[in-house]
């Protein structure tokens, strides 16, 4: 028992003498971790940043082109040729970049993007306008995002407890457009020569409905879209979504990505909350809502975004 007793005390006295050696030495030789840099090293703020570990998932954002035009950022021939095709457009590619010249003199010519920073944690919701979101009361959840993106003529007034009211960016194209508030960003999806000249015109004295402000407008990049296609489709149906287009390209522009309002009906129809469907054989269009929608679950289940669904 003394025996025992006395290995004890040896014991701690030798855990007490490595103690204090440690202390010495971290004080004397000034050994202390880099906060600093371990913070500079992430590339957001947030508790999980969205390229943090996976290398498919980094490899994938890491092929993206430009998401958004600017007077120093078009596209080449061959990417025009691909989007060219998607509405059966005639005018060329010289016709396609004196129209982007003459509409840079008029909105900004480099889109306002704020870059990562490993300060900052940029959350975003994308919300869809499916009609799922009924009943939903993700309203109040969708609100506290810094960036809240909305797609076409997604209303709010009337709708608040499901889908919130907060709108920072709205993506529209001409047969989709509806009126943003001054302080909405507008993210314009151009799908052929048409659109490109139809926003030229909504900023001109001549037209006399406001849209958008136009210091807040953003062109996405014909290249993006065929990115989306090619790469994350793998070229399956005629062309990508508008909703799923906006699901990549919050992967682009945001820290932390929830999406809402995303699925079709028990018939397999896209339909949407604030309207009732008048084509019940709809289905999903020219796109492959199927294969889309497999995309946006396994982000979520590979913890890329969370993808709400109500029950």
């Amino acid at each position: 028992m003394m025996r025992k007793l006395v290995k004890s005390k040896m014991a701690v006295s030798v855990l007490l003498y490595v103690t204090v050696v440690a202390v010495f030495l971290i004080h004397s030789l000034d050994i202390s971790l880099p906060i600093d840099n371990l913070w500079e090293s992430r590339v957001c703020a947030c508790r999980k940043c969205l390229t943090d570990g996976d290398p498919w998932f980094q490899q994938l954002i890491g092929m993206s082109p430009q998401p958004f035009l600017s007077k120093d950022h078009s596209i080449s021939e061959d990417d025009f040729k691909w989007w060219k095709h998607l509405q059966g457009e005639k005018r060329n590619f010289t016709f396609y970049n004196s129209t982007l010249d003459e509409l840079f003199q008029v909105i900004p010519p480099v889109p306002g993007v704020v870059g990562p920073s490993p300060r900052r944690c940029r959350t975003c919701a994308v919300v869809g306008n499916s009609g799922n979101l009924l009943g939903s009361h993700y309203g109040s959840l969708i609100d506290s995002h810094d960036i809240v993106i909305r797609m076409n003529r997604g209303r709010t007034e009337g709708y608040e407890a499901d889908v919130g009211s907060k709108t920072t960016h709205r993506v529209i194209y001409p047969e989709s457009a509806t009126q943003l508030g001054n302080t909405t960003r507008l993210v314009f999806f151009p799908f052929k020569m048409f659109d490109l000249l139809w926003l030229q015109k909504i900023f001109t004295p001549a037209f006399k409905s406001r849209i958008a402000n136009k210091d807040l407008t953003m062109i996405l990049n014909p290249a993006f879209m065929r990115y989306v296609h090619d790469v994350w489709l793998e070229k399956k149906g005629r062309y990508p979504s508008t909703g799923f287009m906006t699901v990549a390209l919050s992967l682009q522009i945001c820290d932390e990505v929830n999406v809402f309002g995303f699925g079709a009906d028990r018939d397999g129809n896209w339909n949407h909350y604030f309207e009732k469907l008048k084509n019940t054989r709809l289905r999903t269009g020219p796109h492959p809502g199927q294969q889309e929608y497999q995309i946006i679950q396994e982000l979520h289940n590979k913890q890329k975004i969370q993808f709400f669904v109500p029950q």
